[in-house]
């Protein structure tokens, strides 16, 4: 074992210097911090020493022995091997002794040093080999070294992928682009973005056409095309030409901000599973510790006291110290954060926000999902079709809605304005209620306008003809008298059909859909897609307690999601198990009440984040029966005396390096 440990040691030593070469002669980027950099110079040296210690003869210090004092050969080993022991582990033992001044005792720190220190007073005590005692305190720097790695290597990949922050904005003053802080734009004001440049803050394009590259947002390298009129947001990168772009928000409110502060502050909602490995370490370690104790003294009194055997202090002890060694919950404790942090990194970079990792678990259990039509499977893209049973001019008819509809921000009203297709004169319109569930009450050069569906005609007493189209019907009402109705229809998004199909075959038992439209169009919508269940003509509050009553349905641990998009969602997103929020065109208020953020609109993105989720909790899963499988198994082992030091340092490192390298996984989404 000795010989094996020889060789261990000149590979770290052969590897750490090669690594370091490189790394000076500016040859490799490791993207290392100074502390992991320092870290790998310790390691070298210590595995240097203590290999040079290996092959000095023992004669040597013999040879010392009664040359300035009586076993002087002897102390100046220890001396060296002390030395190299402090070296490597002076960091750990300066923590154990600040925790345990904190009243924090029971730590992997706390058991390192105790077994380390340990095995050097036994192998002082029996004037013994140093070699084991230096060697677990080393290969356990090394293999903390290599998890300080991983995970900022982790970060960085996930900082790189969501690298949006803007560094300036360009501002026109004077002739002359000046760069200033994006925090220094106000609401209103022009800012110019060339190519290759980032969108700083969401705006209107005033000037200009662009090319933009959205994967940062979501995921997709296919080029967005925008021209003078159209709304952009922040995080994107201008491609082509030059833009000048009116900022409608904002820097801290605009989307770059919302979605930089929501991944950074994901790490502060916590799964059950981070919680469960949190409580089970407080109680873990000092379990561990008390029964490394008692292992190290009630078998020796035992003997002694019990059979009249020599008690055999020295074994007992060095199992208990062994059995410390391997208890540490390190694999635990570090890989199932990482696991949910590098999860939460991989969806980003698929345009799917998770705003924790409590989101990411709850999302793996989803089985009914729940949709909004308008905007959520349609494209909220309204053309106005036909007008039908008019008495006035179609153009005039068109003309009256348009204006009663200019206060609302509803597709169905912007596509009355498109269609009247002159600037509103908002003059002209006053004593405006919105009617929820209805539609909209106005009066319009003095004439009182009614504008929605067979409710608001039958709430106000007048008689309306229904239509054979399907579409969206607004009946009109002029100075009390019906004067016919307008067609409306809306476009079914391309991948909406597709994505209900990835639904079922991700394993999702029923989708459900929620719209306040005609029941007509929502059941041909729900037939189209192969949706489970519709239900139409709801009111806000229908939906509340539409979801309400899905949620007494559902059985065991199956989560229901909701999918919406406008401000009349956010109740049922905030109400639902798990909400998720279209962010591209999402309303504000959508968003926030959601628990995740689908930032192209694409419903293609819920299956892949459901996958997503249960990858990255099968992965937890796997790293906590890997962890305590093999701890359990060698502590079992080492109580029994078959195990030694060194398999407690494969029990302790080399579970955590593996349990690592599987949480890293969890980054890479893109086959999902």
């Amino acid at each position: 074992m000795q010989d094996i440990i020889v060789n261990a040691l000149l590979a770290v030593v052969v590897a750490a210097a090669a690594v370091l070469r490189f790394i000076i002669g500016g040859k490799l980027d490791s993207g290392m911090t100074k502390k992991q950099k320092v870290m790998l110079i310790r390691i070298l040296i210590s595995a240097a020493i203590l290999l040079g210690l290996q092959f000095l003869p023992a004669e040597l210090f013999s040879r010392l022995d009664g040359a300035l004092f009586p076993s002087a050969g002897r102390w100046i080993r220890l001396a060296l091997y002390l030395a190299d022991y402090f070296i490597i582990g002076y960091d750990i033992l300066r923590k154990a002794v600040r925790n345990i001044l904190n009243g924090q005792v029971f730590d992997e720190c706390f058991l390192m040093a105790v077994a380390t220190i340990g095995a050097m007073a036994l192998a002082i005590y029996e004037n013994g080999d140093y070699l084991e005692a230096i060697a677990v305190m080393l290969f356990y720097q090394i293999g903390e070294w290599f998890q300080s790695y991983a995970v900022g290597r982790s970060r960085r990949n996930i900082s790189e992928l969501m690298d949006i922050r803007p560094d300036y904005a360009n501002v026109e003053r004077d002739g002359r682009l000046e760069q200033v802080d994006p925090d220094e734009v106000e609401i209103g004001s022009v800012i110019v973005v060339q190519p290759g440049e980032k969108v700083p803050i969401d705006g209107v394009v005033t000037e200009g056409a662009s090319s933009l590259n959205t994967s940062a947002l979501t995921g997709e390298s296919l080029p967005r095309e925008v021209n003078a009129g159209d709304e952009i947001i922040s995080g994107c990168i201008n491609m082509t030409g030059v833009l000048k772009i009116r900022t409608t928000r904002e820097f801290g409110e605009s989307t770059v901000s919302k979605i930089l502060d929501l991944v950074e502050n994901a790490s502060s909602r916590k799964s059950r599973s981070e919680d469960f490995i949190s409580k089970f370490a407080k109680i873990y370690t000092p379990v561990v510790c008390y029964s490394a104790l008692a292992l190290a003294v009630l078998p020796p009194l035992v003997r002694m006291l019990a059979l009249g055997l020599p008690a055999d202090w020295g074994t007992w002890i060095y199992r208990a110290l062994t059995f410390l060694v391997i208890s540490c919950p390190c694999a635990l404790v570090i890989s199932i954060p990482l696991s949910f942090f590098a999860g939460i990194g991989g969806a980003s970079h698929e345009g799917v926000l998770v705003k924790g990792s409590n989101f990411l678990e709850i999302l793996s259990q989803v089985k009914t999902v729940v949709f909004d039509k308008t905007g959520t499977l349609t494209q909220g893209v309204f053309e106005v079709e036909a007008v039908h049973h008019n008495n006035m001019d179609g153009a005039k008819l068109i003309e009256y809605a348009a204006l009663a509809e200019s206060a609302s921000s509803h597709p169905i009203s912007k596509s009355l304005q498109r269609a009247y297709g002159k600037e509103i004169d908002r003059a002209r319109v006053s004593d405006i209620q919105e009617i929820s569930g209805s539609g909209i009450l106005a009066r319009v050069d003095g004439v009182e306008v009614a504008a929605g569906n067979d409710k608001l005609m039958k709430r106000l007493g007048v008689a309306w003809i229904d239509c054979h189209h399907t579409g969206t019907i607004i009946h009109m009402a002029v100075g009390g008298e019906y004067a016919g109705h307008i067609v409306i229809s809306d476009i079914v998004k391309p991948n909406s059909r597709r994505a209900i199909a990835e639904l079922k075959a991700a394993g999702v038992d029923k989708t459900v859909m929620l719209t306040g439209d005609a029941k007509k169009v929502a059941d041909q919508v729900a037939a189209a897609l192969g949706i489970d269940e519709v239900y139409s003509e709801l009111l806000p509050a229908d939906k509340v307690d539409k979801v309400e009553e899905l949620l007494g349905g559902k059985s065991g641990k199956a989560k229901l999601a909701f999918v919406g998009d406008g401000i009349n969602d956010a109740p049922v997103l905030s109400r639902a198990d798990i909400g998720v929020a279209m962010g591209a065109m999402g309303s504000d208020a959508a968003i926030e009440a959601a628990d995740v953020v689908l930032m192209d609109d694409d419903p293609m993105k819920i299956a892949k984040a459901i996958k997503i989720s249960r990858k990255c909790l099968g992965i937890v899963y796997q790293n906590i029966v890997m962890a305590i499988g093999v701890k359990a198994a060698c502590l079992i082992l080492t109580a029994f005396g078959v195990t030694n030091m060194y398999l407690a340092i494969f029990a302790d490192v080399g579970v955590m390096i593996l349990a690592v390298l599987n949480a890293i996984r969890c980054l890479f989404v893109k086959k999902l």
